[in-house]
């Protein structure tokens, strides 16, 4: 039975539409999964106008959800072009070749397996030749990945071109990035749309971030492509300029995982300050819930805005004013004003919030660390300067990373101690785990080994990393850790087995025995398990010297298995 439009869950089976879209627009679909466009009916209000390519697969609450994040809440303060960018839950699973790219890539990077990012291009003006008497349409670029810098520029192209050409310059768009090269980490993109090449480069584990300069040196190419320096960053510090004072406040909020709600005026602001408020502690990811624009029809409406004891982990950003009310039990609420220029005060608030018209930082939270007063005066020495905002941002994201790294480091270095002793490993035997994360004696290392070596920075370390330790920003940095260490383990205890002498193992054995270990290696050199190629090949010999110990009859039956 082929998938409904509402149903992911029986994706397995697909019909033969589906599998002749996934052959036809394979390439496409490792960067992108469609193109919405989304107009005003005077009937039905925001509606589906078409999707691209034709045959793209979308739930009718996706395509609901859809509608309703492209367009601003206040279509009246909106004139001319907005742009934005959302996220939106979704059950699809990620294809195998993004699959395969996570598997490369940096963690901020990663497709997202239960998010699709929207990158919505808005257009309102004048037209009396409409009943309403204004031209409403979005374009929307929905995808898996997070590319924030090459998707705001990919809008930017196709959606103008939408707006004079119609339909067929998306079926142009589609086409052309059907002809994008294979989506992996590690490599240097020419990316063409629409007449213009984009060039970037994806890193991956090993060669992290690379510069202008050393992009153009990879690709010789006789027509200067627009270059995309990164293709995730955002310019963390515009976004942050009227609460700059507030710097090392919201990164204790943002590495705790503090429910935050950020309401601006317009979605442009909102999106751009929810997005560089998960920047902030990079190159750590940020592994909550967070939605850059979020709106009251939103299908997660009622599971954020609930009254209870502890809001979830959410960053929202909103443009409603009916969020002032609805979530006013919130601990932490950013509120900027209608000019970004306008310094904002931290506001101690009772336990219901009456948010004035102010713009400010309401929160009764208390900081676990001190301020580094230095840098944040550096930074309002360069707003009254004229400092490049370039120059500030590059000022913000160091001194940040600097303070991530002193938190991390500590961690990083007591989860390598986790791992067993390399004796304790037998070529016999299954690989061993590593040992239990316990708190108090991370803590005990503290003294010798704490953030203090690495910053300046004072306060108290154990109460903020003890409100880390029940995060999912932890949570996920754990896991990832602890299956690294898992996986390393693996790998050594396979490599021990493969320089060890089966045969002169196997004397004496029950052929029960024997037969285990035959199943293992088989096993072994059908999954990808993580060792080095000549491990592998070590293993086969194994496995051929293993099967001629065996009689014939046994033999044949493991063949026949296999």
């Amino acid at each position: 039975m082929a998938c409904g439009s509402e149903n992911y869950d029986d994706c397995d089976i697909l019909s033969l539409e589906e599998r002749e879209f996934n052959v036809k627009w394979s390439r496409f679909s490792e960067w992108l999964h469609c193109i919405c466009v989304v107009t005003f009916d005077l009937e039905l209000g925001q509606a589906m106008e078409c999707v691209y390519p034709p045959g793209v697969k979308l739930t009718d609450q996706e395509k609901c959800n859809i509608c309703y994040l492209a367009f601003p809440d206040s279509n009246s303060g909106c004139m001319g072009d907005t742009q934005f960018h959302v996220r939106l839950r979704t059950r699809a699973r990620l294809t195998p070749q993004q699959l395969n790219y996570n598997e490369d890539s940096v963690s901020t990077l990663r497709a997202d397996s239960t998010h699709y990012w929207g990158f919505v291009y808005f257009r309102q003006v004048k037209d009396t030749s409409i009943p309403r008497g204004y031209f409403q349409k979005s374009i929307i670029l929905l995808t898996r990945l997070p590319y924030i810098n090459l998707f705001y520029k990919v809008i930017q192209l196709i959606a103008p071109r939408h707006f004079e050409d119609g339909e067929r310059s998306l079926e142009a768009a589609c086409h052309d990035i059907n002809r994008w090269p294979p989506l992996d980490a590690g490599h240097n993109f020419l990316l063409p749309v629409l007449g213009t090449v984009f060039q970037s480069y994806i890193p991956n584990q090993q060669t992290g971030k690379v510069t202008r300069s050393d992009i153009i040196k990879q690709v010789h190419s006789p027509n200067i492509p627009h270059i995309v320096a990164s293709i995730q960053d955002v310019n963390v510090f515009d976004a942050l300029s009227s609460v700059i004072s507030h710097l090392h406040l919201l990164w204790e909020l943002v590495l705790t995982a503090e429910p935050i709600v950020v309401m601006a005026s317009s979605p442009t602001e909102c999106s751009s300050l929810v997005q560089a408020l998960t920047y902030l502690i990079q190159p750590l990811s940020y592994s909550a819930e967070y939605r850059p624009y979020f709106t009251i029809h939103d299908s997660e409406f009622k599971e954020f805005t609930r009254k209870q004891f502890n809001p979830p982990c959410v960053i929202l950003g909103v443009t409603n004013p009916f969020f002032t009310k609805t979530l006013q039990h919130w601990p932490h609420t950013i509120k900027l004003s209608d000019s970004s220029s306008v310094k904002t005060k931290l506001r101690k608030v009772g336990n219901m919030k009456q948010l004035d018209t102010a713009p400010g930082v309401y929160t009764q939270y208390k900081p676990f660390l001190e301020k580094d007063k230095a840098i944040i005066k550096k930074l309002h020495n360069g707003i009254r300067s004229d400092r490049p905002s370039e120059v500030q941002t590059a000022m913000v994201k160091r001194h940040l990373l600097e303070l991530t790294q002193s938190f991390m480091i500590p961690l990083e270095r007591y989860m390598a101690s986790l791992m067993p002793l390399q004796k304790n490993i037998s070529p016999f035997r299954a690989a061993p785990i590593p040992n239990p994360f316990n708190p108090e004696d991370f803590f005990s290392t503290l003294q010798q080994a704490g953030p203090h070596l690495t910053t300046g920075i004072k306060g108290d370390w154990i109460g903020l990393y003890r409100n880390f330790f029940r995060t999912p920003n932890f949570s996920a940095w754990f896991h990832e850790r602890h299956k690294d260490l898992t996986n390393k383990l693996q790998a050594l205890q396979l490599e021990a087995l493969a320089g060890s002498d089966l045969k002169v193992w196997s004397v004496g054995k029950k052929e029960v025995e024997i037969v285990d270990m035959v199943l293992k290696l088989k096993e072994v050199l059908k999954n990808d398990v993580p060792v080095a190629g000549n491990t592998r090949t070590l293993l086969s010999r194994q496995l051929e010297d293993l099967n001629g110990v065996l009689a014939e009859d046994m033999k044949s039956l493991l063949n026949a298995a296999s």
